[in-house]
């Protein structure tokens, strides 16, 4: 099904944590510990704790931001399998729905497939990832631009990870906990701690998206500024990612500083 031209972007990120009721993790050697040095489990074995998004309109306004079936997701009644069905059941009902252009960074290698497998584990319809091409080709904008993938030239070089790409624009990349984290912080009840991690990636994932756009030549500088420029006014107001708009260097992000 090919996009109009008024296509809204859902710009995506999800935290995952190992599933431990499917997959174990390898012996490590006698005095090592987990920790950072942990294996990282197969694509089929992260379990998605945390969908977080953030909505742009044709014009790249902000609609909305916040994280899938978040009651849901932090419902005690549920089990760990019911929260992640309830959450891919919102997501892809939602996509289904509404067929924005998904945004992401690294989500071709990684996002999109663990939705696709984790959907497969709990019987979640995923008809719109496999009846439009256009999500799934990775040489085409049209269902879904991987940030990552398109810095990188299709695997011509290697684009970094979001962290360093936004430092580069003066974003302050990773802020308050890293990835290592998330699991520690989920098996100890913190949540929202990992809801709002994975919201600071999201919004920083949206300013890079603008900036690509700037790169590409599809946002003129004045274009690019002031839509950037809206953009961190609307985070401001939500208050949800005050560590980005806190730690980021907003003239070099808007390109004023040169």
């Amino acid at each position: 099904m090919a996009r109009t031209p008024s296509a809204e972007y859902l710009v995506l990120d999800i935290e995952t944590v190992p599933d431990v009721e499917r997959w174990q993790r390898p012996e490590m050697p006698q005095g090592e510990s987990h920790g950072n040095n942990s294996p990282f489990p197969p694509t089929w074995a992260h379990r998605i704790v945390v969908i977080g998004c953030l909505l742009l309109d044709h014009g790249y306004r902000l609609k909305r931001i916040g994280v899938i079936g978040d009651a849901a997701g932090s419902d005690p009644a549920l089990s760990a399998d019911q929260r992640e069905r309830a959450l891919l059941e919102d997501f892809s009902r939602f996509v289904g729905k509404a067929r924005p252009v998904l945004v992401t960074y690294n989500g071709r290698s990684f996002d999109l497939p663990v939705i696709a497998l984790r959907s497969l584990c709990h019987a979640v319809p995923l008809a719109w990832y496999y009846r439009d091409k256009g999500v799934r080709y990775r040489f085409s904008e049209e269902g879904h631009l991987d940030l990552c993938d398109w810095l990188a030239d299709h695997g011509a070089t290697r684009a970094g990870k979001l962290d360093a790409v936004a430092r580069l624009i003066g974003l302050p990349g990773k802020v308050g906990i890293d990835g290592s984290q998330v699991e520690g912080l989920y098996l100890g009840g913190q949540l929202e701690t990992v809801q709002k991690y994975c919201l600071a990636d999201v919004a920083q994932t949206a300013l890079l998206f603008l900036r690509f756009r700037l790169l590409q030549g599809q946002l003129p500088i004045e274009a690019y500024r002031e839509r950037t420029g809206a953009l961190l006014d609307a985070l401001a107001a939500d208050g949800r990612v005050g560590e980005v708009l806190d730690g980021l260097d907003r003239e070099h992000l808007l390109g004023t500083c040169l």
